[in-house]
């Protein structure tokens, strides 16, 4: 392996190797927070690609397995010899002990899951500046029953023993919680430890140092030819859109394709906003009536998001055609997109995706095969929040950068049963003024998503003496971090009692609003 691999990109500081945990990802994140850059590779990553690579530390995530399990997933041994610090976090820590000579063996008292209490012996090192009895998270069913030669111990809880432990000659750490997550009180403070004092990283991650990277690296791969981007209008493609036309200004043709299930006023924004304000070339695709025409007698959620997709794909193919020729696509995939695509097939000497897999358009279906793009994908290596700092920097307005996630087939997967131009009238309405009374209340940004669903039933209802036959709304507002997991929104009363009066009064063919109070697990956000 050469370090040709990483030629066109920064080296990682710090790798984290993937033995399967749900955190991996949330570790890489967390580095990242303290402008450290980082990259999750497989567990298989060989010894020899490491020392290639040279970071300047190595975290062995957590995972499911159990390290004396038959097909337990094992790192290259040679790892602990390379003279590069290493943090072990839960299975991380406990294969090290294995490895290294020490035991492992089913918890003898009980597993420990949640929220425990730290009891520090050496604050040494990586437990520097941390409070004894700080409260960390645990979910383990294993434990470290003996510890490796020259290993000591440096924090035990009530129940673990060996909760954190180090091997200060070889520069090797292990922690038995996760500190990575929010639960742990003192979880980042560890993080800056290892990354800062034990690694002798510097803090040269930042946006701006980003963005000159990305455009050079642009630049250097478009050269002078032309590149095509499909603009959602989503946080992702605007990002792209402004940072692509920094870097390549005419060369670059967005594409919008309004299908028509868009909210109120956004395709008018968008188009306002990056044409006219911005002068970004943006070619306006008006396929509303061939969305729609589509979609006439379709009930099923997943059939219209195949035919959604379908038709997208049909529509970027005409256009681009009509527009091109391109030699370049655009893509505003992350690096969460990267990891997922790959799951743990990431190729072990580069940290890539092992195949390039086109991202589908907002999770609506994949561009076909025949297309003959090369791809450009400057932010594939940022996780979300990092994407919303580079918008920002780059000028883009709070309306776009701080947007609440918004699906791709649209409206279109928050109307149950057949989509009508009439429903679709409606819940644009009603979808509007969730929106605005939620702003108007100084509550947006405190929550992850607001939105209206319609329901495909009537009820009896009386407006102004008559007896009405009309839809029910749904609102939805969820609280998250990340989406993975949700709270719904408390709201304050009057605030839904101006939205029910709103909805009713002015949303033609609605009599009732209702409230969705499911958190996820066991519903989903969206209702699809």
């Amino acid at each position: 392996m050469h370090s040709s691999h990483f030629k066109d990109q920064r080296k990682p500081s710090i790798v984290i190797l993937d033995f399967g945990s749900q955190y991996s990802e949330l570790i890489a994140r967390r580095v990242r927070e303290t402008n450290v850059y980082s990259l999750v590779m497989s567990y298989t990553t060989s010894a020899e690609v490491l020392q290639e690579i040279a970071p300047k530390g190595i975290i062995l995530s957590g995972g499911p397995a159990s390290v004396y399990s038959k097909d337990a997933p094992v790192c290259d041994p040679l790892i602990w010899n390379l003279g590069i610090p290493v943090l072990g976090v839960c299975y991380g820590m406990q294969l090290m002990v294995k490895q290294l000579g020490g035991e492992v063996e089913a918890a003898s008292g009980k597993a420990e899951y949640g929220k425990a209490s730290l009891s520090i012996d050496n604050p040494k090192g990586l437990l520097e500046n941390i409070i004894d009895g700080s409260v960390m998270w645990m979910s383990h069913g294993d434990s470290v029953n003996t510890l490796p030669d020259g290993f000591i111990r440096l924090a035990h809880t009530s129940n673990t023993l060996e909760a954190a432990i180090a091997l200060f000659d070889k520069q090797l750490f292990g922690v038995q919680f996760h500190p990575e997550v929010i639960h742990s009180s003192q979880g980042i403070d560890i993080i800056r430890n290892f990354v800062y004092k034990i690694c002798t990283c510097k803090p040269d991650w930042t946006t701006n140092t980003f963005i000159d990277e990305a455009i050079a690296q642009v630049r250097k791969q478009v050269g002078k030819k032309r590149v095509l981007l499909a603009l959602s209008g989503g946080v992702d493609s605007s990002t792209l859109a402004f940072l692509l036309h920094k870097a390549i200004g005419d060369q670059l043709t967005c594409m919008f394709i309004d299908q028509g299930f868009m909210r109120k006023g956004e395709p008018e924004f968008l188009m306002n906003f990056f044409d006219k304000k911005f002068d970004i070339n943006v070619e306006y695709i008006n396929a509303r009536s061939r969305f729609i025409n589509k979609l006439l007698g379709i009930k099923d959620p997943e059939e219209k998001r195949k035919i959604i997709g379908a038709e997208f794909i049909r529509v970027f193919e005409e256009e681009s055609n009509r527009l091109g020729p391109f030699d370049y696509l655009a893509q505003g995939t992350l690096y969460p997109d990267v990891i997922e695509s790959a799951g743990t097939n990431l190729d072990p000497k580069t940290g890539e995706r092992v195949a390039v897999k086109i991202k589908s358009h907002h999770n609506v279906g994949g561009l076909p095969k025949d297309l003959q793009f090369k791809l450009v994908e400057p932010l594939r290596r940022l996780f979300k929040d990092e994407v919303r700092k580079v918008g920002k920097a780059l000028g883009l307005p709070d309306e776009i950068v701080r947007r609440h996630p918004f699906p791709g087939p649209g409206l279109a997967i928050r109307i149950l049963g057949e989509v009508t131009s009439e429903k679709l009238n409606c819940l644009r309405d009603a979808d509007f003024i969730v929106r605005d009374e939620i702003r108007k209340a100084g509550l947006y940004h405190e929550i992850w998503q607001a939105f209206a669903v319609l329901l495909p039933v009537c009820s009896v209802g009386v407006m102004g003496d008559k007896r009405t036959y009309a839809w029910p709304i749904v609102i939805r507002c969820v609280s998250s971090e990340d989406g993975m997991t949700a709270d719904w929104s408390h709201l304050p009363y009057e605030l839904l009692e101006n939205l029910s009066n709103r909805i009713v009064n002015e949303v033609e063919g609605v009599n009732r609003v209702v409230l969705d109070i499911t958190s996820k697990p066991p519903g989903t956000i969206e209702w699809e």
